[in-house]
C-alpha cells in the first residue's frame, strides 16, 4: 500500500438498480481512477478523483467514502483487512499530493523549460533509485523471512509445558526479534534515502513535465492553423478561373472527392473498424476482405482498373457511375443550365446582448412561446431550413437508377444523413413561420425538382412539404417541432414521418429525424449535437436501414458526429454497413460473409461483417468563402431568401423582419417581429372568439384550413398529416393569388 501505484478490485455503488459493482481501481500519483475491467486501462477510464483535496472517510468494516467537492465514491472492500490496505495506500497518496502542490506552488517562479543537458542529467538520479529500489525489495524479503521465524518461535513458547526449557526458547525469541529490528531499521534508512532522493529531482521532472505540455500545445496550434491553411486552398482551387467550367456541372460525388477517398483505401485496407452497437441490434464489427477474392470478371466492372482492392462492383453500375464528373452528362441533357445565383449576403453584424437576462424566467416553456428578439435568430425561416433537406437532392437522382432495393436503400440512408451537416455551425434559431407563411424553391428547369412547404398549425408549430422531381422521384413530410429549453441545453425533436416515393420501381421509404441538442446555452460557445436512432423502412420490399448517430462524449474514443448503420433485407440478411459523420461523408461497404463473434462485456453478442473496401457515397460540400460571416450558410442557404418574383404574396421571401435582419438593420427588424407577432395574435383570438359563437350556436368550427395541404390519414403510419392537394403551381403560372391571406 506504500508504493507509488496501487492496484486491485473494489465495489462501487452506481444506483439503486444495480447496486454496488464491481471495478477495477488504480492509486497513482495521487488520483484514484476507475475501470470495468483491466483491460479497459489502455483506453477508457470511468472516473478520477483526486485525493489532494479529498475526504476520506470510513463507515464501517468495509466501507470506505470518497469525496470532493460534488464527487462521491461509496466504495466495499472484500475484507476488513483489504478494507485497511486501501485506506492506508489512499492516506499516503493524499499526504504525497498535498506536498506535490506545496512544491509546486513554491516553485511557480521557476518556469525555465529543462535543457538538454537537464535531461541527461536525469539518467544517473534514475539509476539510483533504481538501487535504492532494490534494497528495499531485499529489505522487505527478510522481513518477510525473520517475521515468519518469529511467529514460529512464538507459537512454540506458548506451547511450552516445562519451565525448564522457557529460558531458551525465550532467548531464541529475543534472538529474532533483534534480527526483526535491524532489518527493519534497515528498511527505513533506505526509504529515507530513496524519498529524500526523489523529492530533490521532483522539481526537475516538473519543469520537464511542463516543458513537454508547452510542446505538444505549440504543436496543437500549428496542426490547427495548418488545417485552416488547407480549408483556404481547397477553396482557392474550387474557384480557380481553369476549373470554372467543371464545378458548374460537377455532381455531389464528385464535390466529395472520390479520388480523395481512393487514396486514403490503402490504410483503411489494413485496419480493423468497429462500430457501436444499436440498442435494439446485435454489436457488429466490420472487417475489409481481400478483394482478389471477391472481385468479378473485368468485363463487369464499368472501367473499373483491375489490381486496385477499392474497385467492387455491384448488381449493377450505380456506384461506378458516382465516380463520373458531371452528372448532367447522363441524365441532365433536357435541363437548363443553372441561373447565377447570389454567392454572399451582408456580414453578420456584431451585436451584443445579454442572452441570460432573458432565458432565465423562459426554463420549461415551449421554444417557440418565447418572445425572442432577432439577435439569436439567422435570417431563414423554418420553410427554408426544411427546404435545405434538398442540399444533396443528387443522392435520390442517383438512388432512381438503382436495381437492386438495398443498393437504392444506402443512397436514401446517406440522403437522411446530409440534411444534418448544415447544423454543425448553425446554432441561430431560425424565424418561426406565420400561420399560412409559404416557402417555394423552384428548380424543375435547372435541378429538375420544384419544393413548397406551408405553416400549417401555429401551436404546436408544423409544417407541410412536399417535393416533386422529373428526375423521378417525390418527397413530403409533415413536421412538427418540439423544443424544450433546460438550463444548459436546449432540446429540438422534429415529430413525424418523411416519406420518399420512386415512380418507376414504385419502392416507398419512410423514416424520422433523430434529436438535436444545442449545449452552452448560457455559458460557453455554442454548439450542436445529433443523437437518436433512425429507421428507415422499404414498405414495399420490406428492406430496413438501422443508422445510430452516437452522441458526443468526452471520454469516447470514437471519431466525433458518428454514424453507423446496417442495411438489410426482409429476410433480415444484412447486405450493406454504412459509417461515416453527419458533418462530413457516409461511406458504403458491401458484406461478403457474415459471422457470430464473441459476446461483449454486456452480454450482447457481436456480429463480424466482412466487407469489401468502401465506397463514399455522399461528403459535404466546403462552405463559401467568409461562410463564419454569414452566419455559417452553405452555397444553397445564401440563394433560399434570394429576392424572386412571381411567388405568393405569403412567400418567407416576403417576410419584412426577416429581409430586415439579412440587411443588418436588426432594430427595425425586432420592431416589425413584434408587429407581425402581434397582428398575428389577433388573428387567432378572433378565431377563438369564431370557434366560442359557433359551439354557442351548436355548429360545427373547422378552425384553420391549410391553403394547398389537406389533412389525411397516412396509408402506412395510420398519422393524420398533411399531404399536397395541388394547385400551387396552376395559381402562380396564373399569377392568382386571391387564395391567400394578409399575414404580412
Amino acid at each position: 500500500p506504500g508504493s507509488d501505484t496501487y492496484k486491485g478490485w473494489l465495489f462501487k455503488w452506481t444506483n439503486y438498480l444495480k447496486g454496488y459493482q464491481r471495478r477495477w481501481f488504480v492509486l497513482s500519483n495521487g488520483l484514484l481512477s476507475y475501470y470495468r475491467t483491466q483491460a479497459e486501462m489502455a483506453h477508457t477510464c470511468r472516473g478520477t478523483i483526486n485525493l489532494s483535496t479529498a475526504h476520506i472517510d470510513t463507515e464501517d468494516s468495509c466501507n470506505i467514502v470518497l469525496s470532493n467537492g460534488g464527487r462521491t465514491y461509496h466504495l466495499k472492500a472484500n475484507s476488513e483487512v483489504e478494507r485497511q490496505r486501501w485506506v492506508t495506500a489512499l492516506e499516503l497518496a493524499k499526504a504525497k499530493a498535498i506536498r506535490m502542490r506545496n512544491n509546486q506552488s513554491d516553485d511557480s517562479g521557476d518556469e525555465e523549460p529543462a535543457s538538454q543537458s537537464d535531461k541527461s542529467e536525469l539518467h544517473g538520479p534514475l539509476k539510483t533509485l533504481s538501487s535504492k529500489l532494490e534494497d528495499l525489495s531485499t529489505c522487505n524479503e527478510l522481513i518477510a523471512k525473520h517475521g515468519a521465524a518469529l511467529q514460529r518461535s512464538l507459537s512454540e513458547l506458548e506451547n511450552l509445558r516445562l519451565p525448564a526449557d522457557s529460558g531458551e526458547k525465550i532467548k531464541a525469541v529475543n534472538e529474532r526479534a533483534t534480527l526483526f529490528r535491524i532489518t527493519s531499521n534497515a528498511m527505513i534508512n533506505a526509504c529515507r534515502d530513496f524519498l529524500d532522493l526523489a523529492e530533490s529531482h521532483s522539481r526537475k521532472w516538473q519543469r520537464l513535465l511542463q516543458h513537454e505540455r508547452e510542446q505538444r500545445i505549440r504543436l496543437e496550434e500549428t496542426i490547427e492553423q495548418l488545417a485552416k491553411q488547407h480549408n483556404s486552398l481547397e477553396r482557392a482551387c474550387r474557384g480557380a478561373p481553369g476549373l470554372a467550367a467543371g464545378t458548374a456541372s460537377i455532381s455531389s460525388t464528385a464535390k466529395g472527392s472520390v479520388q480523395s477517398a481512393k487514396g486514403e483505401a490503402s490504410d483503411e485496407d489494413e485496419e480493423t473498424e468497429y462500430f457501436d452497437a444499436m440498442e435494439d441490434a446485435p454489436a457488429f464489427i466490420t472487417v475489409t476482405a481481400d478483394p482478389k477474392h471477391h472481385r468479378r470478371s473485368g468485363s463487369n466492372l464499368s472501367g473499373a482498373s483491375e489490381g486496385h482492392p477499392e474497385d467492387w462492383n455491384l448488381e449493377d453500375s450505380v456506384f461506378e457511375s458516382s465516380n463520373q464528373s458531371s452528372y448532367n452528362e447522363s441524365t441532365g441533357k433536357d435541363l437548363l443550365p443553372r441561373k447565377r445565383r447570389r454567392s454572399r449576403i451582408p456580414d453578420k453584424p456584431n451585436y451584443s446582448l445579454n442572452l441570460w437576462s432573458i432565458m432565465k424566467n423562459c426554463i420549461g416553456k415551449e421554444l417557440s412561446k418565447i418572445p425572442m428578439p432577432v439577435n439569436f435568430n439567422e435570417p431563414l425561416s423554418m420553410l427554408q431550413r426544411l427546404t435545405e433537406d434538398l442540399e444533396y437532392h443528387e443522392l435520390l437522382d442517383k438512388a432512381v437508377k438503382c436495381e437492386s432495393s438495398t443498393e437504392q436503400m444506402c443512397f436514401v440512408a446517406a440522403f437522411s444523413v446530409s440534411s444534418y451537416s448544415t447544423t454543425v455551425h448553425r446554432t441561430a434559431k431560425p424565424f418561426n413561420p406565420l400561420l399560412g407563411e409559404t416557402y417555394e424553391l423552384d428548380r424543375l428547369e435547372e435541378l429538375g425538382f420544384r419544393s413548397l412547404c406551408e405553416q400549417v398549425s401555429h401551436h404546436p408549430p408544423a409544417a407541410a412539404h412536399h417535393v416533386y422531381s422529373r428526375r423521378g422521384w417525390t418527397l413530403w413530410q409533415d413536421i412538427t417541432i418540439s423544443s424544450k429549453f433546460r438550463g444548459k441545453y436546449l432540446s429540438i425533436m422534429p415529430l413525424g414521418a418523411i416519406h420518399l416515393e420512386f415512380h418507376s420501381s414504385g419502392n416507398h421509404y419512410v423514416w424520422r429525424k433523430v434529436t438535436s441538442t444545442v449545449h452552452n446555452i448560457i455559458v460557453g460557445k455554442l454548439w450542436i449535437d445529433q443523437s437518436g436512432e433512425i429507421e428507415i423502412v422499404n414498405h414495399k420490399s420490406k428492406d430496413k436501414c438501422q443508422l445510430k448517430f452516437t452522441p458526443y462524449s468526452y471520454f469516447s474514443r470514437d471519431v466525433p458526429r458518428k454514424v453507423t448503420g446496417v442495411v438489410s433485407d426482409a429476410d433480415g440478411k444484412a447486405h450493406y454497413v454504412m459509417s461515416g459523420t453527419w458533418d462530413e461523408k457516409m461511406e458504403c461497404s458491401k458484406i461478403v460473409h457474415s459471422s457470430h463473434g464473441s459476446t461483449s462485456t454486456e452480454g450482447k453478442q457481436k456480429t463480424v461483417y466482412q466487407t469489401l473496401s468502401p465506397k463514399v457515397l455522399w461528403r459535404k460540400y466546403p462552405l463559401p468563402e467568409n461562410a463564419e460571416n454569414m452566419y455559417f450558410f452553405s452555397e444553397l442557404a445564401l440563394t433560399l431568401n434570394e429576392p424572386e418574383e412571381r411567388v405568393a404574396p405569403t412567400d418567407s421571401r416576403l417576410r419584412p423582419d426577416q429581409r430586415l435582419m439579412e440587411s443588418g438593420r436588426w432594430d427595425e427588424a425586432n420592431v416589425e417581429k413584434q408587429r407581425l407577432e402581434e397582428k398575428q395574435r389577433a388573428v387567432r383570438r378572433r378565431r377563438e372568439a369564431e370557434a366560442v359563437e359557433a359551439l354557442e350556436e351548436g355548429k360545427d368550427y373547422e378552425g384553420y384550413i391549410p391553403l394547398w395541404f389537406e389533412r389525411k390519414v397516412d396509408a402506412v403510419t395510420g398519422e393524420l398529416v398533411c399531404v399536397y392537394k395541388g394547385g400551387y403551381w396552376e395559381a402562380k403560372d396564373k399569377q392568382d393569388w386571391s387564395v391567400c391571406p394578409d399575414i404580412f
